[in-house]
């Protein structure tokens, strides 16, 4: 359990950096399209996990099944998706807006767990969620205005993809398929996909854009093995929650970089994530001390 919770943490914090590099990236040079972005985030990733692989103790491919390939074609898709969705919705409506749309992510995570998985989610942990959701608003506080709409959708659709994509994740992992291989798989899947799009509209990149894509690159892997790693370690009803630890990164990384200082209801919302976070910790403690006790009697 601890190694889930540190491991999703350390994921949060990648893709928040993930994010401000994406965003970033358009104010030295001219906008770029997500795809061409997406490609760019995705060769640093695979690059990351190839030597990952090399340094791979055992035959990564020994527990490749049928079903095991099945689930990483179905997570690489529905995290290409993912990607291009949220990267759209970075680009065209504020960063905060397209990161709370995305973080209902783990609603469907867990939601999907229990329909496909059958992995139960109990009231306090499904209100942990809600509560976290709540102080994420409460950070962002979002409001879409005519054409933001069709981006604000895509952002919803991303974070859908990746409830689908991280419960892929979560059985692919317990089916002890090598970590170093899946984010290989997904990153060299969705660096080809994003190819024909980007071909069709690549816009020129100055040598400051393409420092700052490597950097998002790197957030990227970071946020892909930590992610990977947290769901081989714990179900997602016991760490979905710790997700949410993304707004605060992010919320740093506002005040140190862009000088957006927090008001009072950004810091209610970091107390309000903190504090069903902590709550969902202690809702996975007492499930599997609830659980020992039944298979004891």
């Amino acid at each position: 359990m601890r190694k889930g919770i540190a491991a999703i943490i350390a994921s949060a914090f990648g893709f928040a950096l993930m994010a401000f590099f994406v965003r970033l990236a358009d104010d030295f040079g001219a906008p770029l399209s997500c795809f061409q972005k997406s490609f760019f985030r995705n060769t640093i990733a695979v690059a990351i996990a190839s030597f990952a692989l090399v340094r791979e103790s055992r035959p990564v491919l020994e527990n490749i099944s049928p079903r095991s390939f099945t689930l990483l074609l179905l997570r690489s898709i529905a995290g290409t998706l993912g990607i291009f969705c949220n990267f759209y919705a970075i680009s065209h409506i504020p960063i905060a807006d397209a990161m709370t749309l995305n973080k209902t992510a783990p609603f469907f995570t867990v939601a999907l767990a229990w329909l496909f998985l059958k992995e139960r989610a109990s009231l306090r942990q499904i209100l942990a969620l809600v509560v976290a959701f709540a102080g994420t608003l409460l950070v962002v506080r979002p409001g879409f205005r005519g054409t933001e709409t069709f981006a604000a959708f895509c952002g919803l659709a991303g974070g859908l993809s990746a409830g689908v994509a991280y419960t892929c994740v979560h059985e692919l992992g317990r089916m002890k398929v090598s970590s170093a291989f899946i984010v290989f798989f997904f990153s060299a899947f969705s660096t080809l996909a994003s190819i024909p799009f980007m071909a069709r509209d690549f816009t020129p990149m100055t040598a400051w854009q393409v420092v700052i894509l490597i950097g998002a690159g790197c957030g990227a892997a970071l946020g892909q093995f930590g992610i990977t790693l947290a769901y081989r370690f714990a179900p997602p009803r016991d760490i979905a929650i710790f997700d949410y630890t993304n707004i605060i990164f992010t919320g740093i990384l506002g005040f140190v970089f862009f000088a957006q200082f927090p008001d009072w209801r950004s810091v209610l919302g970091f107390a309000v994530i903190l504090v069903a976070a902590s709550g969902g910790k202690r809702e996975g403690k007492s499930a599997r001390l609830a659980r020992r006790g039944g298979n004891m009697l």
